[in-house]
Parts: C-alpha cells; sequence; structure tokens
C-alpha cells in the first residue's frame, strides 16, 4: 500500500453484510484507503480485538468465520502518485518467520485467509507443483509464497535483507555540549530549526551482514517508522532446574528439526510438550503424525474459556481441534498408566527437569510425578527483541512496567491510525499489536497507510506561498 497500491470496492460487489454494504457504496468512487474507517468498521464483529483489522478481513474474506469462502470484494488498482518513500528493513527474507520453520514435518491447512491481496496462493502453488494434496502445505511453501509476492508486486526495490537495527531513536537533538552530555534543543531553538528536521524525526542505526560475514553499519533517518517485528524473537522459559540440558527444546524449528532427522522416531519414551497454544499444539500433531508418543503439560483447565481453541471456528481449524479433543478426552488418571500415543496433564506444572532425562511434574495440589523423556519442548509463547528502542519498548505497552507481548501486554495504539498513543510517528502492527494471524495484521497496513497518505495530503496543502511585501513565505 504505501508503494501506491489501493484497494476499490469491486464494481459487482455485493457485501452479505447489507450495512457495510451501502455504507461502501456511499463513497463507490474512493479507495478504502480514502474513506473513513472508524466509520466504516461501526458495529463489526471479529476475531481481532482492533477494528480496522476486522473491517479488512471482512473486505478480503466476507464471512469467512462461517466457513464461507466468498470472494474478496475489492480489486486493487496501482496509483504510483500515491507511493509514499520508504524502506523494510529485516534480518531475513520477506516472509520473516515462516522461514524458520523450514525443515519441519508439519503440514498446515492453508486457507485463503493467509494469502496477500494481489496473488492467490493456489494459483502461486500450482504452477510450482504438480498437483495440490487438499489443502495442506507445508511451512517452507508459505516462506517462499511470500518472499515471491514481493517479487510479483515489484516492491523488491524497498526491501534489505540481512539488516539488524540497533538502535531506533527520537532526532531533534542539539550537537553534543562540551560535557559529552546531549542538550535537548530549547522551545524556541525548535521552532526555528524545525523546517529542517521536519522529515527527520527518528534515527535509525544498524548493520547489514554481507556475503562474507562481515558487517556493514548504516544510520538512516526517517519521519515515520513502523514496527513490523512479531513476537517470536525471545521465546518464553519455564526458569525451572535443568531447563538447560541439551534434550530441552524451546522452538516448533528446533523440535521440528530432531523429528524430521530421525532423533526421535521409534523411541519408546514420550515427549515431554509444555503449553496450551497454537505453537504448542503444532508440536503435538508434529509428534503425533510421527508416531512419537507425547506427555502433554499445561496450567489451565480444558473448559478455561481463555484458551485460544475456544476461539477457532472448528470448520477452519480441523487439525487444532483434533488436538484440542486429545486434550479434553485423553488425560492422565491415576488409576490409568500413560496413553500410547498422546496423554494430556492438565493444570500440571513442570516443577525440574534431571540430567538422567526425567522430570518432575506436579498438579495443582501439590502431588508430583516422575517420567522418562526422550526430549522436551518449551513453547510457552515470546517475547519480541525490542532492544532497538529505549526501555526495550516497555513504554509503549499498556502496562509500561512489563515486557510487550503479544496477548498480556501488547503496544498501545490507537485503533485507526496504529499510532502508538505514548510515541508519535511510531507506528506498530502484527502481533505487538495482539493480531497473531496473517488475515488480521492485514488491517493494521491498511490503518498506518491512511494515516500517512492523510498526514502527506495535509502537507502539501500547507505548502504554499504567501507573498507580502516581497518577501515569499513557505
Amino acid at each position: 500500500m504505501l508503494s501506491g497500491y489501493r484497494p476499490y470496492l469491486s464494481s459487482e460487489a455485493i457485501h452479505p453484510n447489507t450495512i457495510l454494504h451501502s455504507k461502501l457504496e456511499e463513497a463507490r468512487h474512493l479507495s478504502i484507503v480514502d474513506q473513513d474507517l472508524e466509520y466504516l468498521s461501526e458495529g463489526l464483529e471479529g476475531r481481532s480485538s482492533n477494528p480496522v483489522a476486522v473491517l479488512f478481513d471482512a473486505l478480503l474474506h466476507p464471512d469467512a468465520d462461517f466457513g464461507y469462502d466468498y470472494p474478496s470484494i475489492l480489486h486493487w488498482k496501482l496509483e504510483q502518485h500515491h507511493y509514499i518513500p520508504h524502506l523494510v528493513l529485516g534480518k531475513g527474507p520477506p516472509g520473516g518467520a515462516w522461514h524458520n520453520m523450514e525443515g519441519s514435518m508439519l503440514t498446515i491447512s492453508f486457507g485463503n485467509w493467509m494469502e496477500l491481496p494481489g496473488l492467490k496462493f493456489k494459483d502461486w502453488v500450482s504452477s510450482k507443483r504438480r498437483n495440490l494434496k487438499g489443502d495442506r502445505v507445508m511451512p517452507e511453501e508459505i516462506a517462499r509464497y511470500y518472499k515471491h509476492y514481493v517479487k510479483v508486486m515489484g516492491l523488491q526495490k524497498n526491501f534489505r535483507e540481512n539488516t539488524y537495527i540497533t538502535s531506533v531513536s527520537r532526532l531533534y537533538r542539539d550537537q553534543v555540549d562540551n560535557d559529552g552530555q546531549d542538550r535537548d534543543i530549547s522551545t524556541q531553538h525548535l521552532q526555528i530549526e524545525k523546517s529542517k528536521f521536519t522529515k527527520r524525526n527518528w534515527e535509525i542505526r544498524g548493520y547489514q551482514r554481507i556475503g562474507d560475514g562481515s558487517h556493514i553499519p548504516f544510520c538512516l533517518f526517517a519521519e515515520n517508522v513502523a514496527l513490523a517485528t512479531g513476537t517470536l524473537d525471545s521465546p518464553g522459559r519455564l526458569e525451572i532446574d535443568g531447563e538447560d540440558f541439551p534434550f530441552v527444546f524451546h522452538s516448533m524449528p528446533e523440535f521440528g528439526a530432531a523429528i524430521s532427522k530421525g532423533k526421535l522416531c521409534g523411541k519408546v519414551d514420550p515427549v515431554l510438550i509444555v503449553g496450551s497454544g497454537l505453537t504448542a499444539a503444532d508440536a503435538v500433531l508434529c509428534a503425533y503424525n510421527n508416531n512419537v508418543p507425547v506427555i502433554h503439560v499445561f496450567r489451565r483447565r480444558v473448559t478455561d474459556p481463555s484458551l485460544i481453541f475456544k476461539q477457532l471456528p472448528k470448520k477452519l481449524y480441523p487439525e487444532y481441534h483434533k488436538v484440542y479433543h486429545m486434550m479434553c478426552t485423553q488425560s492422565y488418571s491415576l488409576d490409568s498408566n500413560l496413553l500410547s500415543d498422546y496423554t494430556s496433564f492438565p493444570e500440571h506444572h513442570v516443577l525440574s527437569f534431571k540430567s538422567d532425562m526425567k522430570c518432575i511434574l506436579q498438579n495443582i495440589s501439590g502431588l508430583k510425578k516422575i517420567f522418562k523423556l526422550s526430549a522436551a519442548v518449551v513453547l510457552i509463547g515470546s517475547h519480541p527483541n525490542l532492544s532497538f528502542l529505549k526501555e526495550q519498548g516497555c513504554y509503549l505497552g499498556h502496562n509500561s512496567s512489563q515486557p510487550i507481548t503479544c496477548k498480556g501486554n501488547p503496544v498501545e495504539i490507537d485503533a485507526y491510525t496504529y499510532e502508538c498513543v505514548k510515541e508519535a510517528n511510531l507506528f506498530a502492527l502484527g502481533p505487538l499489536v495482539g493480531d497473531n494471524f496473517v488475515r488480521f495484521l492485514k488491517g493494521g497496513a491498511l490503518g498506518v497507510t491512511r494515516c500517512l497518505a492523510t498526514r502527506q495530503k495535509k502537507k502539501k496543502q500547507h505548502l504554499f506561498v504567501e507573498r507580502g511585501g516581497g518577501d515569499g513565505i513557505a
């Protein structure tokens, strides 16, 4: 969208939500970016707490939550006069964390809500392989799709791979004083100098890693910064004894690699999986599909309404509901041994790991159990690495004393512009603001683009010259 792609209501399109459709008809000649997003999203409900995310998902995938596969009601035009200069800096290739899942044995159900506008996944994948086995795809295919998307849409000139950010800091700083300390520019000085600094709100420092392993440092200046880092940088830890033993993993790629290399196949002792989210469910599926027995430990009750499975439609996420069904029906009891393929331990936690590959579990009553393992994988969430921001970015969250997390403490943003409430000209989208699914993070891109385009328009309107007494003032 920053490159100038604009979504319009298609000429024959009729949205199943009649109220939304009548609102769209009122400004059919305008792109969605130029419309009032608050007005359009009013009254809509969906699986995101961000109203623009729900709106954009409703336009791209009408009634997807009811299991319908309706086509998008939008068509896209490239309007190059809307181009906003930008750079996309990332550690790896376009596709982000999907590239870290390569080598995993896991296949997932690819719904059209994971694709990006302008390139249908099914069209792309059918050109890459002869037969689609149902809707099952490997994570690396999704990674390649996102990478290919950047080329197909002509966006690659804006992308810089292998870049590592070390600091993002506010400008409006004067020269260094004699004592070596930065000194804030005085308010009066700021007004005079403001015209020079208008487009230099932020200084971004980092380095780019090149082929021979060496680092090239860089320093950029930007008017706005959008944080789209995801939250997978630092896996959550149990902080218990034995957690650093080599048989304890903390990420799905590590675990998937161990399974794909055959390290766990044929083992009698089970794998311990800790966590009750979707990544833990991925690990359960990965082990289960490869005939590796599982002990699944989580702190919550299976009836806990905040479990993610309660928020996913069965029809759209059958594999996750299969895991949830096993969590509910195959739980451990004192009068039965471990089941051969999968046993759940609701309301349990791990006390410690031992060097002889045993673990000690404890339930809420304090009863302890010891099990011998072939491996353990701890998947209890993760934190983003925002070390390049002041206070590690904590000050941007709803609770500024806690680290940023997708669920518990997302970045606090304006609901319609995605601008950080506590920092002007800084935006955040995706998991940083609680949108973990591809289908919802696209709304963040719409919100940010709408805000920047509106400000750009206002800036152009203010660039007039008043002539008085022969002096021109811009």
